[in-house]
């Protein structure tokens, strides 16, 4: 291949990561922990969306185990949202790893 064919690959090749880092916003993610006594659901560029919480989980004389389970509801849901992102982004790019590629925020 030459220099040119290349460059055209490489160009193309981020015209589809682009398009795909675009569309990972309105896809979405749910986390749900403690039973379901919490859910969220963020979508591929991190945002939390929306979150629900089970009638039941509200104690008012522990309140640090429902912080406890918001908490672990929204790690769990970035953790789902970088498995997304990983595999939409590895069908992209047939599981390369590119510096200088990743989404804002990944690390």
């Amino acid at each position: 291949m030459d220099m040119r064919m290349l460059m055209k690959q490489a160009q193309q090749m981020q015209a589809k990561m682009a398009k795909a880092q675009e569309e990972l916003e309105g896809k979405e993610v749910t986390a749900e922990v403690g039973g379901g006594q919490v859910k969220v659901v963020m979508n591929g560029k991190h945002r939390l969306k929306s979150i629900e919480i089970a009638p039941e989980s509200l104690d008012p004389d522990d309140i640090e185990f429902l912080q406890d389970l918001i908490v672990a509801a929204v790690n769990e849901g970035a953790k789902n949202v970088d498995a997304m992102v990983e595999r939409e982004m590895g069908s992209v790019t047939g599981g390369m790893n590119i510096p200088g590629m990743n989404l804002p925020g990944m690390g």
